[in-house]
């Protein structure tokens, strides 16, 4: 990453924020991963441990108006958007206070209000109907985009072409990007697909394709950043692909077996975390004893939260009901 661009595009303000995000993301993760393994959290477990700064990037240059469709692995996404360590692991724990007042777990939640549309389980879903949105943005003359993202194995679904297709004919404000974390599921990306990069798949449907160091923090901002002001201007979708590694398994229950242990050591001298640092070192914004007080402020943050899940009640059988049909209002 070239210096005087960050400089240049990011404030100092801007760049220590995303750092505290990528901190906070990783220890709320680790936190979660600890209670899983504590047989405190039921069903599946996915984190983005080596991924965090993808979704810290992207999110951090939204405007707040904008909506993100998010995926299993865009936990820092939901904390920029204002989802605190608290309010996700009663989500985890299945309390009343999560997002979904314990109707589910994981990270199977969204808020409208917040700007986030509820992620489920099948992967590239999510992309049509992060299209859908940027049409109504378009049709209201609204100067807001939308954000949505699969991973390497959801581009190869029927639901990311349409996706694809449909936001470049019509023009439409939205940002698609790929997480490409070179597995999907056990499948590694040569035995996906016949071509090297993910992103020349956009050049079929007429759009720009970008690959971007997905370890890079500044660099996924920068080129979100690029990307959403194009969509802003009416000239419509970019797709992004965010190379990386998944360091743990498809979900805390995978050891991953079939990842070969030298791809993974390589891969932690990538660490976005240590990226961040080195670049932060460099700019003459950060040393050792602020990335330690940043680290102990998380710990902190996501203990407090834990308190919080563990302190909240239970939900009640007939709150099964609510918020799952329209009420008389006509709200959800």
């Amino acid at each position: 990453m070239d210096l005087a661009g960050v400089t240049k595009e990011i404030k100092r303000a801007d760049l220590l924020q995303m750092y505290d995000y990528l901190r906070l993301t990783r220890a709320l993760e680790d936190r979660i991963t600890a209670l899983y393994r504590q047989g405190r959290i039921v069903g599946g477990c996915y984190t983005s441990h080596g991924m965090e700064a993808i979704a810290v990037g992207y999110a951090s240059a939204l405007e707040r108006d904008d909506v993100i469709a998010p995926f299993h692995r865009d936990m820092g996404a939901f904390l920029i958007r204002g989802f605190t360590p608290g309010e996700i692991l009663a989500q985890y724990l299945g309390k009343r206070t999560g997002p979904t007042k314990g109707k589910d777990g994981n990270v199977h939640m969204g808020d409208l209000k917040r700007g986030v549309i509820g992620f489920v389980s099948h992967l590239a879903d999510n992309l049509p109907v992060a299209t859908g949105v940027a049409l109504a943005f378009k049709i209201r003359g609204e100067a807001r985009v939308a954000f949505a993202g699969t991973g390497d194995g959801g581009t190869s679904r029927g639901d990311f072409h349409e996706a694809m297709n449909f936001a470049a004919v019509r023009t439409l404000p939205v940002v698609l990007f790929c997480n490409n974390n070179q597995y999907a599921y056990s499948t590694p990306q040569r035995l996906q697909m016949a071509i090297p990069d993910v992103a020349d798949r956009a050049k079929a449907y007429g759009m720009p394709g970008e690959i971007v160091d997905g370890n890079d923090v500044a660099a996924v901002y920068l080129a979100a950043k690029h990307a959403i002001a194009r969509a802003r201007a009416g000239e419509g979708p970019t797709f992004l692909e965010f190379k990386t590694m998944r360091m743990h398994g498809h979900s805390e229950h995978d050891p991953a077996k079939y990842v070969p242990r030298e791809l993974l050591e390589e891969w932690k001298k990538k660490d976005p975390i240590l990226k961040a640092e080195r670049l932060l070192t460099q700019l003459g914004y950060g040393d050792e004893a602020y990335f330690h007080e940043v680290g102990e402020r998380a710990k902190k943050e996501v203990e407090a939260g834990v308190e919080f899940a563990e302190k909240s009640p239970l939900p009640e059988g007939p709150e099964v009901l609510e918020g799952v049909f329209a009420d008389t209002a006509g709200s959800y």
